[in-house]
């Protein structure tokens, strides 16, 4: 029987916030002009741009979900969290190492409160920041089933364009300090734990974590943490509005040169029809439709990792999407991470890269 043998994942009691949102991701890019042209191809739309950053968006009403900020690096900055009140901005900004609250200097505006998780990543808390008006899009394409015939004297040609980004899904990290880190965005901000993968010894290799929305269904997941060898972003994840517009950006994306990641195929957990893309710095980007929501009262699911438990069907994951790159600075990462993480052992690593690698 599989079984969690550690303290995390799992929900807290009684949580300091609830986070209602995936707000947005920061990025640090060389190349402004580059990074546009990928995410305009890959589906999102320019929102503002300064002489240092850019903004973009998908047709729903936030003003932005993805900033680019001008660096001599190629490298992941953090995310924003949507909270409730002004009130979860004052619980969060008494925490140590937390920022004071401050006017968020992005389109839409809002107060922000930032923090940084156990493992480094920044995390902003906002609240305040002003909807816009959502963009038109492509409704989805009326499919003919057995019992269920819906377009009669019709053919199906969507466009041949990028696909239109419907907004900001997900973001899955990986991190040496599992425990800690997951422990800290139950308790902070009222993450659920939806389903957990687990090693042969117990512990947990990714767990997909749930906003708590009460009633109202959730994503299965909108953050998910990774067992990994060091701190870094994985992937992030975007709407599309059906599996036609999935096939269709994987046309584009690669008729206009882009690198491919993994996909099409569907999910197990959170059962997402997916596409994996690489932007010009290698940061996988996924497109996906049709995603699982659960409400706040659905248990965690616990589960057996292995490289055939991520999709149902399509491609098996390639060995490519996790395999790190071991540069000076990732195998100093390595070293540092297995001298002072509790959760990272010379044992486990031979087990993830035997798994992964």
């Amino acid at each position: 029987m599989t079984q969690l043998k550690t303290g995390q994942p799992a929900r807290h009691p009684a949580p300091r916030v609830k986070a209602k949102r995936l707000a947005y991701l920061i990025f640090e890019r060389p190349d402004l002009d580059e990074a546009q042209r990928f995410l305009e191809d890959f589906g999102l739309k320019a929102a503002a741009q300064t002489s240092d950053t850019l903004y973009m968006r998908g047709t729903d009403s936030t003003p932005f979900c993805y900033c680019v900020k001008l660096g001599k690096k190629a490298r992941f900055l953090g995310f924003g969290l949507e909270v409730d009140s002004r009130e979860d901005l004052e619980l969060l900004r008494t925490l140590a190492g937390a920022s004071c609250i401050t006017t968020a200097p992005f389109p839409g505006g809002g107060e922000v409160v930032s923090l940084s998780d156990p493992s480094g990543f920044r995390v902003d808390a906002i609240h305040g920041q002003q909807q816009v008006s959502p963009l038109a899009h492509r409704a989805e394409l009326p499919l003919n089933f057995d019992e269920q015939r819906r377009r009669i004297n019709d053919t199906q040609r969507p466009p041949v364009a990028a696909p239109e980004v419907l907004r900001l899904g997900h973001v899955v990290l990986e991190v040496a300090d599992f425990q800690a880190t997951c422990a800290w965005y139950t308790e902070l901000f009222g993450f659920i734990p939806s389903d957990v993968q687990l090693l042969p010894d117990g512990s947990p290799a990714v767990v997909f974590m749930r906003l708590d929305l009460g009633a109202s269904p959730a994503d299965h997941h909108t953050l998910a943490i990774a067992q990994g060898f060091f701190p870094t972003y994985s992937h992030s994840a975007f709407e599309l509005v059906d599996a036609d517009a999935v096939g269709m950006g994987q046309r584009v994306l690669r008729e206009r040169g882009w690198k491919h990641a993994w996909g099409i195929g569907r999910h197990i957990l959170g059962s997402q029809i997916f596409d994996y893309w690489q932007d010009p710095w290698g940061a996988k980007h996924e497109h996906y439709c049709d995603g699982d929501l659960f409400t706040s009262d659905v248990p965690m699911g616990v589960h057996p990792v292995s490289r055939e438990a991520m999709a149902q069907w399509g491609q098996t994951m390639p060995a490519s999407f996790t395999r790190p790159k071991l540069t000076i600075a990732a195998l100093s990462g390595l070293v540092k991470s297995l001298r002072r993480s509790p959760d990272l052992t010379l044992k486990k690593l031979m087990t993830l890269a035997k798994l992964f690698g």
